[in-house]
């Protein structure tokens, strides 16, 4: 593992001018820069995040609810919790922090995107190299024939049945999620690290950096960057750590782009 920080960080409490002066000084001299986002960048668009005392598993065991074995056991359970889950992240709309790194993204300042998110926000926010390293909701698979079935036909299927069933085989689909028990998309995990690795900067965006392998990867990098609400455990060894939120940083680091002092 690798990383050229030495010395103290730079962590700033947030004044827009500062911190964003800082950060962009940081993504125009250490290219290329590569962003990995966590559930923090989604709260603005009214997603719950899942570890705060508001977060999704404050109220449900993820075990019984998000895991493989769970799945197997009781596959309409988990379907109930998914259901509504997906209804809502379908709903969600794209922020200013999603938004604003598409357009880094337009200017060849951002490399790409590798999220833990499996909203789909960035995406249609206009980033288009993003690695969804934890799945997302567009589909469904099958565990049987490994088909893989659209998110519209699988909701369809959800108003007359508990439990989507594969049109192929006739088997349960499951949520196109990576569920607790389970592995990370093949390749996702290597070309995340291998991005990582190349990266001038690894720019992380709302992410508590506690879910791993994920959270590795500003180890990974030659420097790290941070900006999230409270701290994480890698804070002491980034760059600059910026405790804020992801849509008012990230519009910020633009404006400063634009008008640089």
């Amino acid at each position: 593992m690798r990383n050229a920080s030495s010395g103290s960080p730079l962590c700033l409490p947030y004044d827009p001018g500062v911190s964003a002066v800082a950060l962009a000084a940081l993504i125009r001299e250490r290219q290329p820069c590569v962003v990995l986002t966590g559930a923090g960048i989604s709260t603005e668009s009214g997603i719950p995040d899942f570890r705060s005392a508001r977060g999704i598993w404050a109220n449900v065991d993820p075990f019984e609810v998000a895991s493989i074995q769970a799945f197997r056991r009781d596959p309409e359970r988990v379907w109930r919790f998914y259901r509504e889950r997906i209804q809502l992240l379908r709903e969600a709309e794209p922020n200013a922090g999603h938004y604003a790194l598409a357009e880094l993204e337009r200017r060849r300042l951002v490399r790409a995107v590798v999220t833990q998110n499996i909203d789909t926000l960035h995406s249609r926010a206009g980033s288009e190299d993003v690695i969804e390293v934890h799945g997302s909701i567009r589909s469904a698979q099958c565990l049987d024939c490994l088909w893989t079935e659209p998110a519209d036909a699988v909701l369809e299927q959800l108003e007359g049945r508990a439990v989507p069933l594969c049109p192929h085989c006739g088997g349960p689909l499951k949520p196109g999620v990576v569920m607790f028990g389970e592995l990370l998309p093949p390749g996702a995990m290597e070309r995340a690290t291998e991005l990582a690795r190349a990266a001038g900067l690894l720019l992380v965006v709302g992410s508590s950096l506690e879910v791993w392998p994920v959270a590795g990867l500003p180890l990974e990098a030659r420097a790290f960057a941070i900006v999230n609400v409270g701290s994480t455990a890698l804070d002491h060894q980034a760059l600059l750590k910026v405790d804020a939120g992801a849509g008012e940083t990230l519009a910020a680091v633009l404006a400063a782009l634009d008008h640089p002092t």
